[in-house]
C-alpha cells in the first residue's frame, strides 16, 4: 500500500500519526523456518543485512508484516548508508559494514497471521495486534504513534533533523499496491523520485544530473541537481550513454550534456516551494528499488 499525497502536518481525532523513517520499504515473510525481505520490487535483501536472518524468532507464529529497513547514524536514519549496502555484492564488505552500522527492521503494519490476511481490519485493531506479536530487540522493533497530536510530532521531528512523520487514517484496511488517500505524509523537506537522464561536468571536477519525472507517460525536464552529486558513485550503477536526448527537445543550458537511457532513479531532497521547481535541491542518492516509469 502506497501514500498518494503529500501535505502540511495537521491535529484529527481520527488520524494517528507515526515518524517517517529514511530507510528502505519491505515486506518481511517469517515463519519457524527463517526470515525472508523483499524491497517493493520483490528483491531478496537478505543477503546484504544478515544481521537481520534471526528477527523470525522474535514474532509469536507465522506472519508477514510491512515495514521499513534502515540504518542509524548519529541517532538519524541514513539513506544513503542502507542504499550502498543493498547495492554490495562482496560478502566480506557486507558483513564489516554490519558490524558498523547494523541495519533494524521496524513494523508497521501487520498483513498476515494465524493462517488469514488481516487487510480488512481496522488499521488500529491491526495495530494492537502487531504489538502483542513481536518481542523486540536492537534487530526489530513495532513503530510507535501518537493520536490527535499530528503538528506536535513532526514539529518534534523536524527538531531533530527526522524526514517527517506520516499521518493515517485510523479506520483505514490496507490495499496491496493501491495508492491511498487515507495514508498521508507531512515531510520536514520536500523529497522527489527523478529519473537521471544526462549528466554535465562542469569546473572544479563538479557534475550536475539532469533530472526529469514522467507525466501521462512523457518524459519531462525538471532541472538539475549538482550538490552531492558524485560521478564515481554513478558509475557504480549501470547505466547507458545514448547519443540523443530523452526529452523531446535539448532543454536550453544542456547543450553540452552527456545523455543517458532514462533507466536510473534518484532521490533528490529540496526546499519546499510553490513552484514546480527545485529550491536549493541534494542529491540524496540512487535508489533500484524503484522503475523509471513510477516517477
Amino acid at each position: 500500500m502506497l501514500i498518494a499525497q503529500q501535505r502540511e502536518a495537521f491535529d484529527s481525532p481520527d488520524w494517528i500519526y507515526e515518524v517517517k523513517l529514511d530507510g528502505i520499504r519491505c515486506v518481511a515473510y517469517l515463519d519457524d523456518r527463517g526470515t525472508d525481505l523483499r524491497n517493493k520490487r520483490d528483491k531478496k535483501l537478505l543477503p546484504y543485512l544478515p544481521e537481520l536472518a534471526e528477527i523470525h524468532k522474535q514474532v509469536k507464529g507465522k506472519c508477514i508484516l510491512d515495514g521499513e529497513v534502515f540504518v542509524l547514524r548519529d541517532g538519524v536514519t541514513d539513506f544513503y548508508e542502507i542504499q550502498r549496502r543493498v547495492m554490495m555484492s562482496d560478502p566480506f564488505k557486507i558483513k564489516l559494514a554490519a558490524a558498523k552500522y547494523p541495519a533494524a527492521f521496524v513494523a508497521f503494519d501487520l498483513l498476515y497471521q494465524g493462517g488469514k490476511l488481516v487487510t480488512d481490519l481496522p488499521l488500529t485493531e491491526c495495530k494492537i495486534m502487531l504489538s502483542e506479536l513481536v518481542a523486540e530487540n536492537s534487530f526489530i522493533s513495532v513503530s510507535r504513534y501518537v493520536e490527535n497530536n499530528g503538528i506536535s510530532l513532526f514539529e518534534a521531528a523536524k527538531e531533530r533533523g527526522l524526514e517527517g512523520i506520516v499521518a493515517k487514517r485510523k479506520d483505514s484496511k490496507y490495499f496491496f499496491d493501491k495508492r491511498t488517500k487515507e495514508w498521508i505524509k507531512c515531510k520536514v523537506l520536500l523529497t522527489e523520485d527523478c529519473v537521471i537522464c544526462g549528466y554535465i561536468q562542469k569546473e572544479k571536477n563538479m557534475t550536475s544530473l539532469v533530472l526529469g519525472q514522467y507525466e501521462n507517460g512523457k518524459l519531462i525536464y525538471r532541472g538539475h541537481v549538482t550538490l552531492g552529486v558524485s560521478l564515481g558513485l554513478l558509475r557504480q550503477h549501470d547505466y547507458h550513454v545514448v547519443a540523443n536526448c530523452p526529452f523531446d527537445d535539448v532543454p536550453r543550458g544542456n547543450e553540452n550534456a552527456v545523455w543517458l537511457a532514462p533507466e536510473l532513479v534518484c532521490i533528490v531532497e529540496s526546499m519546499t516551494t510553490e513552484h514546480d521547481s527545485f529550491r536549493q535541491p541534494v542529491f540524496k542518492g540512487i535508489r533500484d528499488d524503484k522503475r523509471a516509469e513510477e516517477c
